[in-house]
């Protein structure tokens, strides 16, 4: 059974990552040479946008695979013996803090788009 589940999870880690890719590059092949400063500015901030965009998703993505992994085995472990829950407690916070960092790194991009 968790065989199964983790054959699911890898396909659509990879469909979501391959759908990402491709709305990427359609991105940059409808962008075309930039004649003029604004131009170039506007394009710039719409790559920053899509990198944004892209460190939040993927980061909140790996945060909740990890959160779902750590989180199965820390309510059996706590199940088992309720005195590990402190310990347990600590690695689902870990798996957590994946996406308070993609978080951070997309608020600096943003900050960046002028």
């Amino acid at each position: 059974m968790r065989e199964g589940v983790m054959r699911v999870r890898k396909r659509v880690f990879a469909a979501v990552l391959a759908l990402s890719l491709l709305a990427l590059l359609t991105t940059a092949s409808t962008v075309v040479a930039e004649e003029g400063a604004e131009e170039a500015a506007a394009t710039a901030n719409g790559w920053i946008a899509i990198a944004a965009g892209i460190a939040m998703a993927g980061s909140a993505l790996a945060a909740g695979m990890a959160i779902a992994s750590t989180g199965t085995a820390a309510t059996g472990a706590t199940a088992e013996k309720p005195e590990v829950f402190g310990r347990v407690l600590i690695f689902v916070a870990l798996a957590e803090a994946l996406a308070i960092y993609g978080l951070l790194i997309a608020f600096m991009l943003w900050t960046k788009i002028s």
